[in-house]
Formats: C-alpha cells, sequence, structure tokens
C-alpha cells in the first residue's frame, strides 16, 4: 500500500459514515473524533500502511500501533491490521466486535455490535471467513470457520454462520439458514464510488 492508496481507504471508509457526497483529507481527521468505528479504522488503515516500512518508520508504526491498542479497548473493537479488509467498512456501532486476524471482508461491507468473524480449528470447517462485498453483518452474528459469505449477502441479527451463503443470501437463525434471495439492498448506505475518490486521490486522471 502507497500513501495515495491510504488515503483512498481513508477517504472511501469516510464516505459511508457521510450524509454528504464530499470527503476530503481535512474531514479525514476531523470526522474521526465523531464516529468511533470511523476512528478505530484510521489508526488501522495507518498501521496496515506502516508495517511494511517499520524498519524505517518505527517510531511511528509504534505510536500508531499504541493508539490502535487504546482505542481497542475503548471502544470493544479487536481488528488485527492483519485482517484483510476492503475499502468502504463501516462499523455501525462498537462494542464487542471481534474479527480474526486471517479473515478476508470485501469492500463496502457493514458490521453491527457484537459481531465475531471467527477461525475455527477442528472440525469440517477449519480455517477462517471469508467476507464478499456489499455484505451486511447484523448485531451479535456469529460466522465461524472456513465459510464463504457471497456479495451482496444479509446476515440476521444473533445468526450462527458455519456454512457458505450464497450471493445476495439472506441468512438467520442458530445455525443460519437461506430464508431469501433479497441480499444486502438497503442495509448497505452511502456505499463509496471508486472513481470518483480514485482520480481525487491521483490513482486515476480525470
Amino acid at each position: 500500500m502507497n500513501f495515495k492508496e491510504l488515503k483512498l481507504h481513508w477517504l472511501s471508509d469516510l464516505f459511508r459514515y457521510e450524509e454528504s457526497m464530499s470527503v476530503n483529507m481535512k474531514k479525514v481527521f476531523y470526522r474521526q473524533f465523531m464516529f468511533a468505528g470511523y476512528h478505530y479504522m484510521f489508526w488501522l488503515r495507518l498501521c496496515q500502511y506502516l508495517k511494511p516500512k517499520s524498519k524505517i518508520f518505527f517510531p511511528m508504526y509504534a505510536i500508531s500501533m499504541a493508539m490502535l491498542q487504546r482505542y481497542k479497548y475503548k471502544y470493544g473493537i479487536s481488528i488485527s491490521p492483519s485482517t484483510k479488509i476492503g475499502k468502504g467498512f463501516y462499523i455501525g456501532h462498537y462494542g464487542g466486535i471481534v474479527v480474526s486476524s486471517l479473515a478476508t471482508i470485501g469492500e463496502n461491507c457493514n458490521i453491527m455490535q457484537g459481531v465475531t468473524i471467527g477461525a475455527s480449528s477442528r472440525g469440517k470447517n477449519i480455517g477462517v471467513p471469508t467476507i464478499g462485498d456489499f455484505v451486511y453483518i447484523g448485531a451479535g452474528a456469529m460466522i465461524i470457520g472456513n465459510v464463504k459469505i457471497g456479495n451482496h449477502a444479509a446476515i440476521g441479527a444473533n445468526s450462527v454462520v458455519t456454512k457458505d451463503v450464497p450471493d445476495h443470501g439472506v441468512v438467520v437463525g442458530m445455525p443460519a439458514k437461506v430464508i431469501s434471495l433479497e441480499g444486502s439492498i438497503g442495509y448497505i448506505g452511502n456505499p463509496f464510488p471508486p472513481v470518483t475518490l480514485r482520480k481525487q486521490v491521483g490513482l486515476i486522471s480525470n
């Protein structure tokens, strides 16, 4: 990740929280104090950017990791910088959120409070979840083991998911079962526009 890509991640995450269609680097720095989930992701993205450069920028990397650790306990969000998370990540409400460092989460995804995305070390589903794009994960949901959550899927509150979910699948229950293919439409608000933000940070020309 270069600095332009870091800016794109910051802006795309912020875009998910803003009611305005306009985001910029000035807002990146002062809006983080208004949204706890975004505040946490600001430092997580910075840690991800600095980690490969930690030998050169060790003091900055150490400070950013210390800040992330502080907000981990303040907000009750445990997501490692090693977790692969796509752009436009939205944390609806903080508290009790745990995500495996080996998990993968796609773009424009929502997670709510009390969500666990964890590994399984035994049984048929040894491994970690892979979450697609535009996925909504409701409060208290648990996604455990080597399962694939399709694009535009919706995971109902308090559901326990241990099997794959198809694209546009809506699942509820313990264990979770597919009840419709209406997907996450209506739950993913303000998805970021990649072309607009890529132009803004200079990754593509006008």
